[in-house]
């Protein structure tokens, strides 16, 4: 595997690494440009969410990305950056994390990183350019009380904050790993790889207005959900956090 060594692209504040990312891309900035930001003011998340952080407690990266697969394929590169979050942390801090279907990364079943991929459609159609923006709880101690039962970071978990650069640089080495894997050989590796790491698989769902459970990822990364009458795909959406927590008990 040969990877090409694009530019890490350093501020202190954005708007949105996200934003500034696709910026850089209309620009003509390379493959494997990386974003990273001490804070954000706007920081996105998926569902039209926003992504708060204090500033220099968390790790906010975004990563350019000019897709080499098949665009029945191109939702899986969330999963994918999912497992190289999980790989990554487990390298560098320890930590056995789980994944939440779509991309939510997990610490004892509270969200520790999560994962916003976005896409552009170009001229010609077939020139994608994505974004896939990766935050993980570092340094913080403790959160608000409307997320203190939902979040954590690595300093909760493990007693100490890692430095951010050895873990960009882990996370970069993973992503670039579990990239290659999709491109060069589709998305059994990855699927493989994250359902073994999956805290979805097995437990009662609901998305929007299904709900089931959870028994399987689809070739393109849907999530299978036997409702009762039989197996559904659901392509996009958000599990109900409640309906996993109350599996764990």
């Amino acid at each position: 595997m040969t990877v090409s060594r694009a530019p890490i692209v350093r501020f202190s504040v954005v708007e949105s690494t996200q934003t500034t990312a696709f910026a850089l891309a209309a620009e003509g900035a390379p493959d494997r440009t990386v974003v990273v930001a001490d804070h954000q003011s706007s920081g996105r998340g998926r569902r039209g969410r926003t992504w708060t952080d204090a500033p220099g407690m968390s790790l906010l990266a975004s990563i350019l990305i000019r897709p080499r697969v098949a665009p029945t394929l191109l939702a899986t590169f969330s999963i994918a950056t999912a497992v190289a979050v999980a790989e990554a942390l487990r390298r560098a801090t320890g930590i056995e994390a789980g994944l939440k279907w779509p991309n939510d990364v997990l610490a004892h079943g509270r969200k520790i990183a999560g994962i916003l991929v976005e896409s552009r459609i170009g001229t010609p159609p077939t020139a994608v350019t994505m974004v896939t923006g990766v935050g993980v709880n570092l340094a913080q101690r403790a959160f608000p009380a409307e997320l203190a039962d939902r979040a954590t970071s690595v300093a909760i978990e493990t007693g100490r904050a890692p430095d951010r650069d050895a873990l960009l640089e882990t996370l970069l080495e993973e992503f670039d790993a579990w990239r290659w894997r999709l491109e060069s050989h589709g998305f059994g590796e990855v699927r493989k790889r994250w359902l073994a790491r999956s805290e979805t698989i097995g437990r009662p769902v609901r998305v929007d207005a299904l709900s089931g459970v959870a028994v399987g990822l689809d070739v393109d990364g849907a999530l299978l959900v036997h409702d009762g009458r039989g197996v559904q795909r659901v392509v996009a959406g958000e599990i109900a956090s409640e309906v996993i927590h109350a599996a764990r008990r």
